[in-house]
């Protein structure tokens, strides 16, 4: 490839990743009529027709998207290197990228760095909280979280909190009026507050254990959130029941805003890990940012 292509690709990386040609070119810092004559003229030079274009929007083509897919985690890898050497100074500093849910943000994430971060004012952090899994490398991230069963085994993984479980959960008031399951397959007579997968589009199915016996319910029920907040206020107000990790409700129990059912049909969860690219060069602000949220010792959580 000669060098002119490679940078008209990386012209076209960003149009494909804007979305539009006039993010893109204020993201390049060029014209928009100037970055369309680029890729139409690497189009011509290809034989291909890498963007769709109509006159609301602009998306990659098959071929498209696979020269992204292929070439975005280089052009990650290349910049993450030149970013550790550019960083190389007294005090870390740059942007950590970060993807998570918002449970890991609140009861894992969020307490760690709040405090450590003070002292590193030149150290930008995102926290993109998402209950999905996201591809870090394409999405360029420089790290997610996400539990340990669910870690790829292609990554590095770094422990960075406790095992926590699932407890079911509902207000005085509902339980009074329909009554208390007693057993986990009793909650498909129930009201139950529902939680949908953003990549996969589906509904999670409640995850019960006992004795060994593990257990997966498929509940139904008026509402369906992406994210655990929403399902507490919803279990608060008295519209059904709720699977939420414990550290979320343990107050609203103590308080006796939320009631505990089948509890001894809640199981416990690898806690959450720090996970990257194998092949990832750490930059001094990245390095901070695990270091931080690393777990010492058993002892120390």
């Amino acid at each position: 490839m000669k060098r002119e292509d490679l940078i008209d690709m990386l012209w076209f990386m960003a149009v494909a990743e804007e979305r539009s040609f006039t993010r893109a070119a204020a993201r390049l810092g060029t014209s928009q009529s100037t970055l369309s004559h680029t890729i139409k003229r690497l189009e011509t030079r290809m034989g291909l027709r890498l963007l769709t274009r109509t006159t609301r929007s602009v998306s990659p083509t098959e071929a498209g998207e696979k020269i992204l897919r292929s070439l975005a985690p280089r052009i990650s890898e290349i910049e993450h290197d030149i970013d550790a050497v550019l960083e190389i100074r007294d005090k870390p500093s740059g942007t950590v990228r970060i993807t998570l849910s918002d449970h890991a943000l609140e009861s894992v994430v969020w307490p760690k760095l709040q405090p450590v971060m003070q002292d590193y004012p030149d150290i930008k952090i995102e926290l993109n909280s998402d209950n999905g899994f996201r591809n870090i490398v394409e999405e360029r991230f420089d790290a997610g979280v996400r539990l340990g069963e669910s870690l790829d085994k292609d990554m590095i993984a770094v422990r960075i909190g406790p095992d926590w479980r699932l407890v079911a959960v509902g207000a005085h008031a509902y339980f009074e009026a329909h009554g208390v399951p007693q057993h986990p397959q009793e909650l498909v007579g129930h009201n139950c507050i529902n939680q949908r997968h953003i990549r996969s589009g589906g509904l999670y199915a409640w995850e019960f254990e006992k004795d060994g016996r593990e257990l997966r319910v498929r509940v139904d029920g008026q509402f369906i959130f992406n994210g655990s907040y929403p399902q507490i206020e919803a279990a608060k107000s008295g519209y059904g029941i709720a699977y939420l990790p414990e550290n979320l409700v343990i107050k609203d129990i103590a308080s006796g805003g939320l009631v505990q059912v089948l509890d001894d049909w809640s199981p416990f969860f690898q806690g959450y890990y720090l996970y990257y690219p194998s092949k990832r060069q750490n930059s001094p602000a990245f390095t901070v940012v695990m270091e931080a949220l690393r777990v010492r010792s058993p002892q120390s959580e």
